[in-house]
């Protein structure tokens, strides 16, 4: 056990089904709100959006909606969501959506209180990695999906559409003030998306456990998380309307963004953001199913002690004479999850991606998103980073 750790983790939860409508009556961070959502039509459609709003007007709280976060967020929304933000006299900001909402609001509640350009402040590939001086607006955030954590950590995935560059950020000021997770609101999401979320947050544990700034905290709630996920996410694939198994996820979730708070994820997130940065149309959980099975074979051949925990927290028979061998237990068991959710079909070739691509994205995730191979438990080569890209094919 690691003694010697700092367990930072500054927001609050509200968790449970039917928590949606204490937004009424809870004490909010200001008193107008930008809020934001996807360029969808989901929220709308649900009927979330309405909701929303008439808790923040019993609330006694003002708004205004900015609604075109795509699902793989670009700076340039991040830049004009501050913008209203600012013309508004906004003082907070909701996020309400999945990740890519969420993460959108951290950012511009950045750029709502900071100068400049939001790839300033990024670290990484162009990023300049300056300084956040002037803090950043509150944010609360309300997910309606069980996969990116995003409620209980503070990073923000965005791209930079003309260098390709898909990188995370956060600091001390991205922590959501506030986060309400009601399951009731994830019964809409369909099979397929179902399951790419709840493997976002497999492997936010997987890797979290892994990583070599895990703690005692992070090492408790990533077993539970991943536990759980393998116990339930086959169920809200097959059957979405089950709130026990949504509710699961849900926690699984906010657990594995805890989990990214104490710990950190690993380089296979790396390879996915160089993936997504290149094809935006893969999605992100998409993307980490299609690159895992031969992106954890490699690790567990080269660091395979904690890979035996996580196999026995999927349930999985630990057999083999030794630890490598025994490390093998979770590909079975990773491969398993996959045919159960049905996503053992996946191929990067049906998103277009090629062979020939595996040294640019090698480099790409190296550059842009190089600090998550430096917590590793083995060092990857350029080299190896190609070779896993190309076992994918």
């Amino acid at each position: 056990m690691k003694t010697n750790f700092t367990y930072f983790m500054p927001t609050e939860i509200i968790f449970g089904p039917g928590t949606l409508e204490k937004l009424a009556t809870v004490k909010l961070p200001g008193k107008k709100a930008l809020l934001v959502i996807g360029n969808g039509n989901s929220m709308r459609k649900h009927g979330y959006l309405d909701r929303v709003v008439n808790y923040l007007k019993q609330n006694g709280v003002d708004y205004v909606v900015y609604d075109k976060i795509l699902p793989n967020p670009i700076a340039e929304h991040v830049a004009e969501g501050a913008k209203v933000a600012k013309d508004n006299g906004c003082d907070f900001v909701i996020g309400l959506g999945g990740g890519s909402t969420i993460d959108s609001s951290k950012a511009i509640a950045v750029m709502a209180k900071n100068t400049g350009d939001y790839w300033d402040y990024v670290s990484g590939g162009s990023g300049k990695g300056m300084e956040v001086k002037n803090g950043a607006l509150p944010i609360v955030a309300i997910p309606t999906t069980a996969g990116t954590g995003t409620e209980s950590d503070p990073w923000a995935v965005v791209t930079k559409t003309e260098t390709n560059e898909k990188i995370g950020f956060g600091c001390k000021y991205t922590y959501p003030t506030l986060s309400i997770v009601d399951p009731e609101l994830m019964v809409s999401i369909p099979p397929k998306f179902t399951a790419y979320q709840g493997m976002d947050a497999f492997f936010h544990s997987v890797e979290g456990y892994l990583a070599t700034v895990n703690q005692p905290g992070s090492d408790v709630l990533a077993l539970q998380s991943i536990s759980l996920i393998t116990e339930n996410l086959p169920k809200a694939v097959e059957d979405g309307s089950d709130i026990e198994a949504r509710t699961a996820l849900a926690w699984a979730s906010t657990a594995a963004g805890i989990v990214e708070s104490l710990s950190s994820c690993i380089s296979h997130h790396s390879l996915e953001h160089a993936l997504s940065a290149y094809h935006p149309e893969i999605p992100h959980g998409a993307g980490l199913i299609m690159l895992s099975v031969s992106y954890f074979s490699f690790m567990a051949s080269k660091a395979p002690e904690r890979f035996v925990d996580i196999a026995r927290a999927m349930g999985e028979e630990i057999v083999g004479d030794t630890v490598e061998e025994q490390a093998m237990c979770f590909i079975n068991g990773l491969k398993k999850l996959i045919k159960n959710i049905g996503m053992e079909d996946l191929s990067l070739s049906s998103f277009g991606v090629t062979e020939d691509e595996a040294t640019k994205l090698g480099k790409n995730a190296m550059d842009t998103m190089g600090g998550l191979f430096n917590v590793d438990p083995y060092k990857l080569s350029l080299d190896e980073v190609v070779s896993i890209y190309k076992n994918c094919f």
